[in-house]
Parts: C-alpha cells; structure tokens; sequence
C-alpha cells in the first residue's frame, strides 16, 4: 500500500514537472530556421504524397512530447522527424519502411500502437486476466454464501 502511495506521487510529480517543462519557452532550443522552413514548405511530387505523409506523421509519437504526434508537435525532434518522414514519402519509400526506419532508431515508444509481441504480451493481457480473475473471485464468493 505504501509503495502504491509512493509510486503515485512519483508519477503525479512527473506529470507536473513535464508540464512545467512544457511551458518554459526558453528551455529547449529551437529548431534551426532552415529545418523549420523546409518543413513548412516542404514540397510534394503529388497531393496524394502529401497526404500519406501527414497521416503517417500523425502516426508516429514525438519522442520529447510523448503525448503528441509529429504533426502537432512544434518541438524541435518533432520538426526534424516529419522533415524525414516527409523526405522518405517522397523519395517513394512506404509506410512500413518509414515506420521501420522510426522504429530502429527510436525503438517502438514512437509508435501509438505498438506490436504484439511476446514482449509486451503480459502488458496487453495483465487487464484482462486481472477482470476475469475478479469475476472468478466474485462469482465463487457468492455462490459460497448461498451455500
């Protein structure tokens, strides 16, 4: 019980600190006026690329931001990534091999919905034996008290 008081103050710590962080305008560098210009004017062979681009952007998780995409972040990682995203859509590679490319380099945090795998298999399961084990639990109690 103490270690769950203790961990829930360290995450609403954090919580806080982040948006301090957030809202100090001075606290991270600037993205240089060049990449912040060929990401604004980034253009496209076709605006059927353009299209694909952006929605791939919108799929991938800004690594400074962490709950923003790279579309509506303005942080200077994010800035750079779309500038790739954008490179690479445009050069004709696909989604999968950008998204492939993304997540060698920044492993799969950047990715909203990440893969299943045996990895991660107790983090997507956890709830769900959790509730069953709760219904189980309630069930049997009850039936222990009719008897």
């Amino acid at each position: 019980m103490i270690q769950s008081v203790k961990l829930l103050c360290v995450v609403v710590a954090m919580m806080v600190s982040c948006t301090v962080v957030a809202s100090e305008p001075d606290l991270f560098a600037p993205a240089s006026k060049e990449v912040t210009q060929q990401v604004e004017l980034f253009e496209f062979d076709t605006p059927q690329l353009q299209k694909r681009a952006i929605e791939l952007a919108k799929t991938l998780r800004c690594p400074q931001c962490q709950n923003q995409n790279l579309v509506e972040s303005n942080s200077p990682i994010a800035k750079d990534l779309r500038l790739i995203v954008f490179n690479k859509v445009n050069e004709g590679e696909t989604d999968q091999q950008v998204i492939d490319y993304m997540t060698a380099r920044y492993g799969e945090f950047v990715l909203y919905k990440p893969t299943f795998s045996a990895q991660n298999a107790l983090l997507w399961g956890l709830p769900m034996l959790a509730l069953l084990a709760f219904f189980f639990l309630s069930w049997r109690k009850i039936n222990s008290r009719r008897a």
